[in-house]
């Protein structure tokens, strides 16, 4: 039997889907890659065959994936045509390498052609592919990280107490990206129970924004509000806050915002349109565990923030 491979172990998703992994499986099983000396030789140290890539260029990749059985791509953190040739360079290897089921984190509603969100284009692209590609598949179409929102929360705790966005009265089943991470854990150790599977990775509860603020107000004792604002004026804020609005961008060291204003502002759009409301108990099926609730995170929430961005996007 071939080994389970992991990308993206440098970076916030994929370093902490490689420590649950090495709960289920042991290091001789796994294949960790990632762009970072630094990561891998932490995860080498411990017994994990590690291989450098860059999934933004096709050569060698072939090679660093030979071996594998199954493969789990975590989606890289640009948006557009440089997300997808990437992603194309790695089912294109991937098939090349043998390996035969492709474990890919996208985005809930991907599939939905009236989802406005831009992030979703890359993934329903990145979906086909790997079907055209003929490999089997679990798509992991994942609902919006707490995280980000929590570390929005208190971002305007700092500055008036009142935060503003574009998502109205939508509803997100919030997640954990520590869940997340734990779901590609087990798509890659459970893979074989699986065949052409689309799974909702979905939080525990169906919320506007409102009632997220809610959570982080009984958890902390601040008195932040919520106030909707149009798409414009959202851009406008993130504007003012340094954030680029495309992934091509500059970003600033330690922004509360490592993620394009596009992104964000078109993601609150489908929230308030209602194309993101999609709850089911996938993840509870998939790994065993219950998701976190906001509430839990909101009370440690030193351990719940969007962190930096790391990401190698030449």
């Amino acid at each position: 039997m071939g080994k389970l491979l992991l990308t993206g172990v440098d970076g916030n998703l994929g370093g902490q889907a490689a420590e649950y992994l090495l709960e289920l499986e042991a290091p001789e099983n796994l294949i960790f890659c990632g762009y970072s000396e630094a990561a891998l030789a932490k995860f080498a140290a411990r017994g994990v065959e590690t291989r450098q890539t860059n999934f933004n260029s096709p050569d060698g990749l072939a090679e660093a994936f030979a071996g594998a059985d199954r493969l789990a791509l975590i989606s890289m953190p640009f948006v557009g045509v440089k997300r997808q040739n990437a992603h194309k360079n790695v089912v294109d290897a991937a098939k090349a390498a043998g390996v035969k089921q492709i474990v890919y984190t996208s985005l809930v509603n991907a599939g939905d052609e009236t989802n406005p969100s831009v992030e979703k284009k890359d993934h329903i692209y990145t979906e086909n592919y790997v079907k055209a590609a003929g490999l089997d598949y679990i798509f992991l179409r994942n609902s919006q990280y707490a995280e980000a929102m929590i570390t929005n929360y208190f971002t305007y705790v700092k500055l008036d107490g009142v935060l503003k966005n574009s998502q109205g009265d939508g509803k997100m089943a919030y997640i954990s990206r520590k869940d997340c991470a734990k779901a590609v854990a087990w798509a890659l150790h459970r893979g074989a129970e699986y065949d052409h599977a689309t799974l909702d990775i979905n939080g525990p509860e169906l919320m506007t924004i409102s009632d997220f603020v809610a959570y982080g107000n009984q958890a902390t004792g601040n008195h932040v509000t919520y106030q909707e604002i149009t798409d414009e004026e959202n851009y406008q804020i993130f504007d003012a806050m340094g954030v680029p609005r495309t992934t091509d961008g500059v970003f600033k060291k330690d922004s509360e915002a490592p993620f394009s204003s596009d992104g964000m502002v078109t993601f609150a759009q489908a929230i308030r349109e209602g194309k993101m409301d999609t709850f089911t108990d996938d993840f509870e099926k998939l790994t065993g565990d219950k998701p976190m609730t906001v509430l839990y995170m909101f009370e440690h929430a030193d351990d719940f923030q969007i962190g930096e961005r790391h990401s190698k996007d030449n």
